[in-house]
């Protein structure tokens, strides 16, 4: 019973953490369409903290799909992939440490 209950709580943290690194990441997303647009904040270090921190949790998992995803007319689609594979992750190990 002891060791049910430690898969299902791994299991419920996995997901979460999974759930969280997808907020990141799609604020990061955010940011950089705000910065293609044009808008740019006026510099404090809490703004350039933030950012960098967005920017050194998101391009490492990001450079992987760009190696395989090639931008196309300069629209950037690694993200989505980036997405789909969260998404199946959580589904797959996270469903498979439940069960």
């Amino acid at each position: 019973m002891a060791l049910a209950s430690a898969r299902v709580d791994i299991a419920e943290f996995l997901s979460t953490l999974i759930y969280v690194y997808t907020i990141l990441l799609f604020a990061y997303i955010v940011v950089q369409l705000l910065f293609a647009g044009g808008v740019r904040p006026p510099y404090s270090r809490t703004v350039d903290a933030i950012l960098t921190f967005l920017r050194e949790i998101s391009e490492p998992y990001l450079r992987i799909f760009r190696r395989f995803v090639p931008s196309i007319g300069g629209l950037d689609l690694s993200p989505i992939l980036a997405f789909i594979v969260l998404l199946l992750v959580n589904a797959i190990v996270v469903q498979g440490l439940i069960r």
